[in-house]
């Protein structure tokens, strides 16, 4: 049988990050897996194969943990180590030589990719544009003289496809629905390992293998599975939720969602006492889920027929043709999500008060000095010692599971504004506790959340109230008049 060649990566998902050429007589293609933690579609990974095949050199993948990253844990690390496990098993068999790191001191790890990069032809890795990455890629920009290009494998459609910051969601879903009204974007190859014909690496450099114990080989997936986080310098109050990371797990959920919740996701992702939503969220943050493979399973649940695609017009239903219940899933994968990405790329401030949106500065402005009935300290709302059952509850849910119901978010956010001191305040306490807790935190996605609350993707409303201003107001009672959340309360409480 003849063999086929890995299809190029379109040029618009690919950044060249400094002007060094591509080492020919490198010993090896080196895949630096830091924000795609999967080996199936990932352009990324497919971009690294396309290398290895032109090159006609081993590709080698190295994904590595740190401790000292921001907010660092064992619930965090506990997540990455399962995908970990999973890749290890998923390269077994394959030409590609995988490698895991897991720091076991703090600083222990510095040094390791960029030694490794030495021997490379040349450094693939992930284009992520929140959270520690974009200083992260600056850095190595003015410092490393190899040649590294990162690779968009976040969303469907290209981050880079567009020179234009989206201020509402309406906007960003009509130039969305235009996009792939003129043909949906090119997905990524669903497993770029079997295009890989180079025979592995022989053995790495003797200066790497000396000062840094990697996981690899047959022995990797044992090793990784018997990593305890409780013996690693991070956060161990912030404990381990049930749920097992990686993308064999993830690949479960995104199963069970189509299988069981799909049909009533429209209105059961509102309800607090329903678990109606994917809960797909911390499996695209951590990159062991490929919003492709999203879209193309729903494609399949619902006999998607891409000829019968509506008009573009911004409309939340009507363009898909999928039914209400998918089009609702679908405008959460490609519109919420991928519209955090735009403003992420676009505004290196999207976690800063100045970013949002003018009127919605003025107007939070023109009422910070207004009279507060409750007001809270950090340590108050992260320990859910609030006046609010409802709140309390909310919060208890993010601290012990990791996550928060949809809805619920929203209110308590806006509830945070609401009982601090200033807007400013308010802000800086929603990313440390979502941050801090939320599995799908320290993301694009999430800082819209939060940012929402404050006024963003939104437009000024009356009549205008205090502390609040301009901004949408939200109230327990008027959560609790809609929703059935009595058992949610008793629950979490």
């Amino acid at each position: 049988m003849a063999f086929i060649p890995v299809p190029m990566v379109p040029e618009v998902r690919i950044r060249q990050l400094n002007s060094h050429p591509v080492d020919a007589s490198g010993d090896y293609v080196l895949y630096w897996m830091t924000a795609f933690r999967r080996t199936t579609s990932n352009f990324s990974l497919q971009r690294a194969v396309e290398w290895s095949e032109n090159l006609k050199k081993p590709l080698v993948i190295l994904e590595a943990l740190r401790c000292n990253y921001r907010w660092a844990s064992d619930r965090f690390h506990r997540f990455i180590v399962d995908g970990m496990v999973d890749n290890a098993n998923a390269t077994l068999g394959s030409n590609a030589l995988y490698c895991a790191y897991v720091e076991r001191e703090r600083g222990a790890g510095s040094g390791l990719v960029e030694t490794m990069a030495k021997n490379a032809c040349v450094v693939v890795s992930d284009d992520f544009p929140c959270f520690f990455h974009p200083a992260m890629y600056h850095r190595i920009a003015r410092r490393w003289g190899h040649a590294v290009e990162l690779v968009d494998s976040n969303t469907i459609v290209p981050m880079r496809a567009t020179n234009r910051t989206f201020t509402v969601a309406h906007s960003y879903r009509r130039y969305m629905q235009k996009v792939v009204y003129d043909g949906l974007p090119e997905f990524p190859v669903p497993e770029p390992l079997d295009f890989l014909r180079v025979s592995p690496v022989a053995k790495l450099p003797a200066e790497v293998t000396r000062r840094w114990e990697l996981f690899s080989g047959q022995d990797a997936c044992s090793q990784l599975a018997a990593v305890d986080c409780a013996e690693l310098p991070i956060d161990h109050n912030v404990k381990a939720t049930r749920e097992r990371g990686g993308p064999v797990e993830g690949t479960a959920v995104l199963e069970r969602f189509m299988a069981s919740k799909l049909s009533a996701y429209a209105e059961a992702r509102n309800e607090p006492e329903q678990q109606g939503s994917s809960w797909l969220s911390p499996y695209l943050h951590f990159g062991h889920v490929s919003p492709h493979a999203v879209f193309q399973r729903l494609a399949e649940a619902t006999n998607w027929d891409a000829r019968k695609l509506g008009k573009p017009n911004g409309k939340m239903t009507g363009f898909w043709n999928m039914g209400a219940d998918a089009e609702a899933f679908l405008d959460q994968l490609m519109t919420w999500r991928e519209i955090g990405f735009n403003q992420c790329w676009r505004d290196p401030h999207y976690d800063r008060f100045e970013s949002l949106p003018d009127w919605a500065q003025k107007t939070l402005q023109d009422h910070e000095g207004d009279h507060r009935s409750y007001t809270y300290s950090l340590e108050e709302f992260e320990q859910s010692q609030t006046h609010d059952a409802l709140w309390n509850a909310a919060q208890q849910q993010l601290v012990r599971d990791g996550r928060m119901h949809n809805y619920l978010r929203m209110l308590w956010g806006k509830k945070i504004l609401h009982w601090s001191r200033s807007p400013r305040e308010a802000l800086q306490v929603m990313i440390e506790l979502n941050n801090k807790y939320a599995l799908d935190g320290r993301d694009p996605n999430s800082y819209s959340g939060i940012f929402w609350v404050l006024g963003r993707y939104d437009r000024a409303w009356g009549p205008e109230r205090e502390i609040f201003g301009k901004v949408r107001y939200m109230t327990s009672e008027s959560t609790q008049s809609k929703f059935r959340v009595k058992n949610y309360i008793a629950k979490y409480t």
